[in-house]
């Protein structure tokens, strides 16, 4: 498929300047008109990890599946049903004793065995697995979508209302914090008011737009290192389509065909450069 790079070009004259490493926001949407479901996520992290695709085919252990991190552990990620999960760090928390902490790559393990919103919640309360530090969100082909977080040594799930779900770094579910103003998530969601109200017609392009208000354009900090928003994702859920820009970097975009990914036997790497 032709790489329409001009597609995307008005992406990045639109981002606000907010540097917070170790951010991130990620958006589910449901376009209400079509009924196409769209995902996007801003990955801030330090411009020196080693970042890549990997893509792996459906197999006896499991669904096939694209995600999207380093060091062998998934960040975000779609399966073959349309199971999308992406993770955002939070305010430590305290989990009861009875459930552990995350150990190996959890994302690669939901997407090679749940397909639906419900299933991956039910797998992680099966494996007992708490998130002290971060919260995870859901979201399937059938519209479904949910944020589960721990606040206070209590489980907590926020889901899809009003078509979309967004996430950023604060614990939705903290009534403690339910003012608090995140710059980032209050400009996703501003965004997305304005095209609702024009009766904007909603592709990839009007996601990603509405996902450049949030980006962190690079900066460096007092030791030298440079951090800023590493990948943006977009996925097209519906019509399975995936695109990755890294480092802001209109020449730096990876477009797939999931469809087609899922089908191949082998596995498949591809490193962000």
């Amino acid at each position: 498929m032709v790489l329409q790079r001009k597609t995307f070009a008005l992406f990045f004259f639109l981002f606000i300047s907010i540097y917070t490493a170790k951010a991130c926001a990620v958006l589910y949407y449901v376009d209400s008109a079509s009924g196409k479901i769209y995902v996007a996520n801003n990955e801030d992290y330090w411009y020196d990890t080693k970042a890549y695709i990997q893509i792996e085919p459906k197999s006896k252990q499991g669904l096939a599946r694209l995600w999207y991190g380093w060091k062998d552990f998934a960040q975000g990620g779609v399966n073959e049903a349309g199971l999308f999960f992406d993770g955002a760090v939070t305010p430590e928390q305290k989990i009861p004793k009875t459930f552990k902490k995350i150990k190996g790559n959890l994302g690669d393990d939901i997407l090679a065995n749940c397909t639906t919103v419900d299933e991956a919640i039910a797998y992680l309360e099966k494996r007992k697995i708490g998130l002290k530090n971060a919260h995870m969100m859901f979201g399937d082909a059938t519209g479904n979508a949910a944020v589960i977080e721990w606040v206070d040594g209590q489980q907590k799930i926020i889901k899809i209302a009003n078509n979309r779900l967004i996430m950023t770094n604060f614990l939705l579910a903290d009534s403690n914090k339910a003012g608090h103003s995140c710059p980032r998530y209050d400009a996703i969601q501003k965004e997305i008011e304005r095209f609702e109200k024009e009766e904007t017609s909603i592709d990839l392009l009007t996601i990603g737009n509405t996902m450049a208000r949030a980006v962190q354009v690079p900066q460096q900090n007092k030791d030298g290192k440079t951090g800023g928003t590493l990948y943006t994702s977009f996925i097209n859920i519906t019509d399975m389509e995936f695109v990755l820009v890294y480092k802001l970097d209109n020449t730096k975009i990876t477009k797939l065909v999931l469809k087609s990914e899922f089908q191949k036997s082998k596995k498949r790497k591809i490193e962000l450069l």
